[in-house]
C-alpha cells in the first residue's frame, strides 16, 4: 500500500508521536529526509517505532525561547524531561528503510506525511519524549499534489539555476525536469541550506505556492548578498 493510501484521512493518523527534534532540518509531506541515529535515546525510539507504527515526527528546537527566557535549560543528555522547548508545527513520517551499523548508529529512511501541531506531552517511561498531535489544520497534506497547479515553477527553477550558479553548483536538470510541482517544491525545502528561521517559514507556509515563493525571495536574496560557495552537486 502507498503511504498516501495508508494516511489518507485524519483517522488514520495516531493521537501521539514520540518527537526527534533537529535544528534546522524539517521534513515534508512526501518528501524524505535521510537521518544518522547514535544517540541512545534516539536509537530506542526508533527502535520502539520500528515495533509498533513506524511514526515519528520531526521538529526544531525553539531555540528563540532559551536566548529570552534565563529560566529555559538544555535538557540532560538522560532526561526526556527537560526543559528544552519546541516548535509547535512539527511533520509527522514514516520510516521507510533503515540499517543498523557495526558501531551502534543506525542509518533511517523517513518519509513526510502531514505537518501537526504538538499538543499536550505525554512522555511515560521513556528516555525520549512524546506529544499528542493533530493534523486538523494541516488535512490537504493528506492530499497527493494539492495546489500544484499554482506553483509559479518556470519563476522557481530560473530562481534555483541562478542560486546554483552562483555557488557553483551542479544538478541534475533531467531529473528536476520531471519531478511534479509537488516534489520538487518540498524536497528543495527539506534539501535546502537555510537556518532554522527560514527552514520553519519553509515548514509552515500555508499552501505549495506560498512554500515556492519563499524558496524564490530566499534565493533571490541570497544572490543579492553575494554570498557563494564552491564545489559540489545537488542530486
Amino acid at each position: 500500500m502507498k503511504l498516501h493510501e495508508r494516511y489518507s484521512t485524519l483517522e488514520a493518523l495516531p493521537e501521539s508521536a514520540p518527537v526527534f527534534p533537529l535544528r534546522g532540518a524539517i521534513l515534508l509531506p512526501r518528501a524524505g529526509l535521510p537521518l544518522n541515529i547514535f544517540e541512545p535515546r534516539y536509537l530506542a525510539m526508533f527502535d520502539d517505532a520500528l515495533k509498533t507504527d513506524r511514526l515519528i515526527a520531526i521538529v526544531q528546537p525553539d531555540l528563540r525561547q532559551m536566548e529570552t527566557d534565563p529560566r529555559v535549560t538544555v535538557a540532560a543528555a538522560d532526561s526526556p524531561a527537560g526543559s528544552v522547548p519546541l516548535r509547535q508545527v512539527a511533520t509527522l513520517g514514516r520510516i521507510m528503510a533503515f540499517q543498523e551499523l557495526d558501531d551502534g548508529r543506525m542509518i533511517v529512511s523517513l518519509a513526510g506525511i502531514t505537518r501537526c501541531t504538538l499538543g499536550r506531552e505525554t512522555t511515560s517511561g521513556t528516555l525520549y519524549r512524546r506529544f499528542a498531535i493533530t493534523a486538523a489544520d494541516y488535512a490537504a497534506d493528506l492530499v497527493p499534489g494539492a495546489g500544484e497547479s499554482e506553483v509559479p515553477r518556470e519563476e522557481l527553477l530560473a530562481a534555483l539555476k541562478a542560486y546554483l550558479a552562483a555557488r557553483n553548483l551542479n544538478a541534475d536538470w533531467s531529473q528536476i525536469s520531471r519531478l511534479p510541482n509537488e516534489p520538487l517544491v518540498n524536497s528543495l525545502a527539506v534539501m535546502s541550506p537555510y537556518g532554522p528561521e527560514e527552514k520553519q517559514a519553509l515548514l509552515e507556509a500555508k499552501t505549495l505556492r506560498e512554500r515556492a515563493e519563499i524558496l524564490i525571495a530566499l534565493a533571490q536574496m541570497e544572490l543579492a548578498s553575494g554570498g557563494s560557495e564552491s564545489g559540489s552537486t545537488l542530486q
